[in-house]
C-alpha cells in the first residue's frame, strides 16, 4: 500500500501537468470566470480583511479577481512567509503597492505594511476533492495558518484552482486542514460534510 505521503507527491505532479496543458486562452477565461465571483466573495468577507496571494508559475491568475475585490470596497492582504514550520502572517496590500520578493520567489508586502488577521482567505493549490481537501506544495504552511487561526476566530477558507485540478480524494493526515469552499472557472461549491478539528502542525 503506498502511504499518503508519497500519495500527497504523485497528486502534485497530477495537478501540475493538468494545469500545465491548459492554453493560455483556457486560462485567461479561467481567472475571467473566477473574478465574477468578487461580489459574492465580498459579502461573505462580512467586511473582514480578504487575502488573496500572488499567483505564480502556471497558477490561476489572481489578479482580475483582486482588481475585481478592490472595485467591491474589500480591504486586502498578502500572505508572509516568516519561516519554516510557522503559519503565515497577513500584511496589508493593495494593488500597485510595492512588494518585495520572500522565499521560494513569492512576492509579498514589505514589512512596513501593518498586519492584518483576515476573516477569508482564498488558498492557493495543486490538487483538491469535494470534501475541500487540497494538496499544496509540501510546506504545510496553510494547514498551520488555517489551524492556528480557526483556533483563534471564525474564518472562511476557499480554496483557489482549476476545475482540472479535482481529483477523486486526496490523502489525508491529521494535520491536513480542509477548505470550506473551492472556486474555480466552474463555479464556486460548499465543501462536502463539516469542517472537523485538526491539530496544530508541530
Amino acid at each position: 500500500m503506498i502511504d499518503p505521503t508519497s500519495l500527497k507527491r504523485r497528486l502534485r505532479l497530477v495537478g501540475r501537468a493538468r494545469r500545465s496543458r491548459l492554453s493560455q486562452q483556457a486560462r485567461r477565461r479561467a481567472a475571467a470566470e473566477v473574478a465574477g465571483y468578487a461580489g459574492l466573495i465580498a459579502m461573505l468577507a462580512q467586511r473582514r480583511t480578504v487575502s488573496t496571494f500572488a499567483a505564480f508559475g502556471d497558477e490561476l491568475d489572481t489578479a482580475p479577481l483582486t482588481a475585481a475585490l478592490v472595485r467591491q470596497g474589500c480591504r486586502l492582504a498578502l500572505p508572509v512567509v516568516v519561516g519554516r514550520g510557522r503559519p503565515l502572517t497577513f500584511r496589508r496590500w493593495r494593488p500597485g503597492d510595492p512588494v518585495g520578493t520572500g522565499p521560494f520567489g513569492i512576492r509579498q508586502p514589505l514589512d512596513t505594511a501593518p498586519e492584518e488577521q483576515p476573516g477569508l482567505l482564498l488558498v492557493p493549490l495543486l490538487a483538491f476533492d469535494q470534501r475541500g481537501f487540497r494538496i499544496g506544495y509540501g510546506g504545510g504552511f496553510y494547514d498551520r495558518t488555517l489551524a492556528a487561526a480557526r483556533a483563534e476566530r471564525k474564518i472562511l477558507a476557499i480554496g483557489l484552482g482549476f476545475a482540472c485540478q479535482e481529483v477523486a480524494r486526496v490523502p489525508t493526515d491529521r494535520y491536513d486542514q480542509p477548505v470550506d469552499m473551492i472556486l474555480t472557472e466552474a463555479g464556486l461549491v460548499q465543501a462536502i460534510g463539516r469542517y472537523r478539528a485538526a491539530p496544530v502542525p508541530r
